[in-house]
C-alpha cells in the first residue's frame, strides 16, 4: 500500500484544532497524527501543507445530482456528478433519489448498487420520495407519492440489494409509523420530511425510529408559538440530527444560527443539490419534473416552489462561517462528524484519528478545497495548488 505523509498542516476536526500536525496516510486509512514535537514516520511520498487546515472529507447525507447529471439518471450520471462533488471536499455522499413509479425506484437503486460496489465514496441511496405528503409535496411529482403499505415498503427493501442508506416518510400518512419501524428494523435510517405532521404527529415518529428531521424547516410546518410543529420535535428529542440547506435561499442564515445554538453537534449541513449544481444557468429536469436555474436558485418550471440547490459542501462550510457565524470547529462538525454519527458511521469517519477514513481536505486561507483525498486516493480540485514539499 501507498504511504502518504502530510506535513506542517492545522489539524482540525470536531474535536478542536492542532497546529504544526501531521498525518500519515496508508491505504485508505489514516495510520496516524502527530504533533509539532513527534517524530516523523517515513513516507512513500510527502505533501507539505505550509500551516494550512486541514481536516476530514466532508459527508453529504442528501444530495440529487451535479455537474449536469441527475443521480436518478443511471449509473454514469451517478459517476459523473459524484466526482464533481469530491472535487469540492465532499468524500462521501448518500445518493437521493426523487418519487417516482416503482419500478423506476428499484432501477435507480439497482444502479446505486452497482456504483457502491465499486466506490466506497458512495454511502448508500436514500429515498426521499414516495411517502410524502401531497400537502408539502415540493419538488417530487404528486402522481407518484403513495402512502407506504407494507407490500411496497417490502418491495423497496428487495429492490435495494442492501444500498439503501435511509429513507424520508411523513409521519402522518397512513400506515407511515409501521413503516418507520419496518425501515429501522431492516437497518434504514429514517428521516421525517415533507409533512405535515403537527409536533405529536413528529414525536410519534421519532418515537418510533426515525432519527433525522430531512432539510429542516423546507417542505414542512414552520415553528408557530401555538403550533410547533415538527421543527421543535426535533429539537426536544436528543437521539434527532437536523438536516440544515445552507445556500442562503433555503433558509435564512440568521435563522440557522438559531437551529445550531438550540441542537448544538446535531445539525448536519446537506446541500441538496440537483444537476445543475456546478453547471450553468438554464432547464433541466429532476424527477418527473421541469426546473428552471437562474441566478443559481432552481425552481420548479413556472412557479416558485424551490427544486433543490445549486450547492456544494464547500460553498455551506464558507456561509457557516460568514453569514450564520460559526467558529470553524462548529462549521467542520456538521459538514463531518455530525453527519456520521447520524449514518452511525462516527467509528470510521468524521474525524482525523487512526483507524479513520483517509478522507483528507486542505484549505485556502479563504476556506477554498486545496487538495482533497477520498479512501486514501488523491482527487483532482478545481482549486489546486501545488504545496508539495
Amino acid at each position: 500500500m501507498t504511504t502518504t505523509l502530510l506535513t506542517d498542516v492545522t489539524a482540525l476536526d470536531a474535536r478542536g484544532e492542532m497546529p504544526g500536525a501531521w498525518i500519515l496516510l496508508d491505504g485508505d486509512s489514516i495510520a496516524a497524527v502527530g504533533g509539532a514535537g513527534d517524530a516523523l514516520p517515513g513516507a512513500d511520498e510527502t505533501v507539505g501543507a505550509g500551516g494550512a487546515v486541514v481536516t476530514p472529507g466532508l459527508i453529504d447525507l442528501h444530495g440529487h445530482g451535479g455537474a449536469g447529471r441527475s443521480f436518478d439518471d443511471g449509473v454514469d450520471a451517478i459517476r459523473a456528478a459524484t466526482a464533481f462533488h469530491r472535487e469540492s471536499g465532499t468524500t462521501r455522499s448518500v445518493i437521493s433519489l426523487v418519487a417516482n413509479p416503482t419500478d423506476a425506484l428499484s432501477r435507480s437503486l439497482e444502479a446505486v448498487a452497482e456504483v457502491a460496489r465499486a466506490d466506497e465514496t458512495v454511502l448508500g441511496a436514500h429515498l426521499e420520495g414516495p411517502f410524502l405528503s401531497p400537502g408539502n409535496a415540493g419538488a417530487h411529482h404528486p402522481g407518484f407519492l403513495t402512502s407506504p403499505d407494507p407490500a411496497l415498503v417490502d418491495a423497496l427493501l428487495g429492490a435495494s440489494r442492501g444500498v439503501l442508506r435511509q429513507v424520508t416518510i411523513a409521519p402522518e400518512l397512513p400506515g407511515a409509523l409501521d413503516a418507520i419501524s419496518r425501515f429501522v428494523d431492516a437497518g434504514v435510517r429514517v428521516g421525517l420530511g415533507h409533512t405535515t405532521a403537527d409536533v405529536d404527529q413528529a414525536r410519534a415518529g421519532f418515537d418510533r425510529g426515525a432519527t433525522l428531521l430531512t432539510h429542516a424547516f423546507n417542505a414542512m410546518p414552520g415553528i408557530h408559538h401555538r403550533a410547533p410543529g415538527p421543527i421543535v420535535a426535533a429539537l426536544d428529542d436528543e437521539r434527532v440530527t437536523l438536516e440544515l440547506i445552507l445556500d442562503g435561499v433555503h433558509v435564512d442564515p440568521r435563522v440557522a444560527r438559531l437551529l445550531f445554538d438550540a441542537a448544538p453537534s446535531r445539525v448536519a449541513l446537506i446541500t441538496d443539490a440537483m444537476a445543475a449544481a456546478g453547471a450553468a444557468d438554464g432547464h433541466y429536469r429532476l424527477g418527473a419534473l421541469d426546473v428552471t436555474v437562474d441566478a443559481g436558485t432552481a425552481l420548479v418550471t413556472g412557479t416558485t416552489t424551490i427544486a433543490g440547490s445549486t450547492l456544494t459542501q464547500d460553498a455551506a462550510l464558507r456561509l457557516a462561517l460568514s453569514a450564520v457565524g460559526l467558529s470553524p470547529r462548529e462549521a467542520v462538525e456538521a459538514l463531518t462528524l455530525t453527519p456520521a454519527r447520524a449514518l452511525g458511521l462516527d467509528g470510521r469517519l468524521g474525524l482525523l484519528e487512526p483507524g479513520f477514513a483517509g478522507d483528507l481536505v486542505v484549505w485556502s486561507a479563504e476556506w477554498q478545497p486545496v487538495r482533497v483525498w477520498a479512501g486514501g486516493v488523491p482527487v483532482p480540485s478545481r482549486h489546486q495548488v501545488d504545496r508539495a514539499g
